[in-house]
């Protein structure tokens, strides 16, 4: 059994979270996942100011903690917090270490940045096309400031082949940390594609940390301290199942629910494309071995794609924004009147490139939004307008947010790239380089597995929020949220399965009506995961929502009143069979 235990879900998360793993109890290797589409961006920010930044800065924080322990224990360390610089981020934990008086073996990947290759790969014709519009990026008359491959496991289980005690790797996927570690400790094969699929769904639930033990959890009065939460750990076997756990004596709770919640976590369909495996999710079984145990099993793999993908960021502009308090009677007449007011102060909407007036879900709030290139008119003369109108608004203006300051934005482009035309290479200690070996590839085939039929019940309908029946969990994909719906029960997800239609969806949740949506169905979670294409505009950096990255989704759909058949609310349902609608027969996807 191997152990493998995370310190870290993204950059900004718990910082003793390492010293926790290491001190809590046994583990054998320390993973740490720090990287976002929108965290690639900051750190290009960062390395603007100081050429040899561009890394997460608290993974040094947190070595210093644990890495003595860890050499002593024989604890591999293997994170991507290397970020746009793995070789900075190398070179200074081996600075720190021999500051110590220590001497860890440490490699990094590279290959991932294909910044320096652009030029090379579009005259190869390899044009990075955006995965939504299918336009090429070298003719979007943009300037990308970072573009990097998602990489996959085999580089990490090359550089522990070859000894290494630390790797630190760019962007590499998330997954690929736990699925390296294991690839190299069970010696497996570039084609065991079950064993590599079952890494994917153990690495899956653990790389955003606690995530996996209770946070953002939608039942999160069931879990026993909830406030801090201990990190997930993954015992994987040589077969490829796992148990999700967490130390003894830590707070939050690993159950099969929060299991599903983050398995759904940003996924699409059923087939889950990795660098190095397709991972069938719908072949996923949990099971609860025991308090704070359970196991990952069934998981089968299919061979790798033939294209990874592509992280792009380019300069959108310049933004602001001011958010109106409306409070008392007639707040909507009230938020008309203040996005009247500031038109005419500004001389209309076509004073910015975009100018966007969003009203809160409860109406009591206005957000307006500016975007522009002119980085004066979205900042100073946008404020001075905003404040113009202080004295003649609505009664009780005032202001939650105003600012003369306007804050650049980057664009996310997320885009696919021949995995023959990424060159991924290992770097040791000595400047030694290890080519990293390519398992073999196919063309991507979405298959045509048909499933069985749900039921539909027959009881009086009571009306209740849908959360009362159904688990929710949501995030984003560049510009697309994902929202993942699990039942508690057997006999939930027989109606959740027949009720939740992509139609349902809309009619419940109306910001996603006009947009592609995609419904998937995964009936060993008892679950459904809806794709909504384009609601998040040009993702987390240049959205106007104000939950940029679809967190809340999940919990809204939750909080919507529904009609359900009154059994399902307790014992004694009577239940009628009904086959799915005939648009999710096929693929277990419906389209709409």
């Amino acid at each position: 059994m191997l152990r493998i235990a995370n310190c870290s879900g993204f950059y900004g998360d718990r910082l003793s979270a390492a010293r926790e793993m290491v001190e809590g109890g046994p583990v054998d290797v320390l993973t740490g996942d720090y990287l976002a589409e929108l965290t690639m961006l900051l750190l290009w920010k960062a390395r603007q100011r100081d050429p040899d930044a561009g890394y997460a800065l608290s993974f040094l924080a947190q070595m210093r903690d644990v890495l003595g322990t860890c050499l002593e224990r024989g604890i591999k360390v293997v994170v991507n917090a290397g970020g746009l610089n793995p070789a900075g981020l190398a070179h200074s934990l081996r600075e720190l270490a021999s500051a110590a008086g220590l001497a860890p073996r440490v490699a990094h990947l590279e290959g991932d940045d294909l910044m320096p290759r652009l030029a090379e790969l579009r005259a190869a014709g390899e044009d990075l096309a955006h995965l939504g519009t299918g336009r090429p990026l070298a003719g979007a008359g943009v300037e990308p400031v970072t573009a990097n491959a998602y990489l996959g496991a085999w580089g990490i289980t090359t550089a522990l082949r070859a000894g290494a005690d630390v790797v630190i790797c760019g962007r590499v996927t998330d997954a690929s940390l736990v699925v390296g570690p294991a690839a190299w400790a069970y010696d497996w094969a570039l084609d065991d594609w079950d064993r590599l699929a079952g890494a994917v769904a153990a690495g899956h639930v653990i790389e955003c940390g606690a995530q996996a033990t209770g946070g953002n959890f939608s039942f999160f009065t069931e879990i026993p301290d909830p406030v801090r939460p201990g990190f997930p750990i993954a015992e994987l076997h040589e077969d490829g199942t796992s148990v999700i756990t967490k130390h003894p004596g830590t707070g939050g709770a690993v159950t099969t629910e929060t299991v599903t919640a983050q398995l759904l976590y940003e996924i699409e369909g059923p087939q889950y494309l990795g660098p190095d495996v397709v991972t069938r999710f719908d072949t996923v079984a949990l099971t609860q071995e025991g308090p704070d145990r359970v196991r990952i099993a069934g998981a089968t793999g299919e061979p790798a794609p033939e294209r990874l993908k592509v992280c792009v960021n380019y300069r959108g502009g310049y933004r602001n924004s001011a958010t109106f308090a409306l409070e008392g009677l007639e707040t909507r007449a009230k938020a008309r009147f203040a996005e009247a007011s500031l038109l005419d102060a500004v001389g209309g909407r076509e004073r910015f490139a975009d100018f966007d007036a969003r009203l809160s879900p409860a109406g009591d709030r206005l957000t307006v939004t500016v975007k522009d290139a002119d980085r004066d008119a979205v900042g100073r003369a946008f404020f001075a307008a905003v404040a113009g109108t202080g004295l003649s608004g609505y009664p009780g203006l005032h202001l939650e947010h105003a600012s003369p300051r306007a804050t650049e934005y980057g664009v996310h482009w997320p885009a696919l790239v021949a995995a023959s035309a990424v060159r991924p290479e290992v770097v040791l200690d000595d400047g030694t380089r290890l080519a990293v070996p390519e398992p073999p590839r196919e063309p991507f085939r979405r298959d045509g597995r048909v499933y069985g039929s749900v039921t539909a019940h027959d009881d009086p309908l009571v009306r209740v929020p849908l959360g009362t029946l159904a688990g929710a969990r949501s995030g984003d994909k560049g510009g697309d949220a994902n929202l993942g719906v699990w039942a508690r029960n057997e006999k939930t997800w027989r109606w959740l399965g027949w009720y939740l239609t992509v139609d349902r969806l809309r009619e419940l949740l109306p910001e996603t009506a006009g947009l592609d949506v995609e419904r998937h169905w995964l009936p060993n979670l008892r679950a459904v995961n809806f794709v909504v294409r384009g609601l998040l505009g040009d993702g987390v950096a240049a959205s106007t929502l104000a939950d940029p990255q679809a967190k809340a989704l999940g919990e809204r759909l939750r909080a919507v009143q529904v009609e359900v058949p009154a059994g399902l609310l307790g014992a004694g349902a009577k239940v009628k069979d009904h086959a799915l609608p005939t648009e999710g027969q096929s693929a277990g996807q419906d389209r709409a």
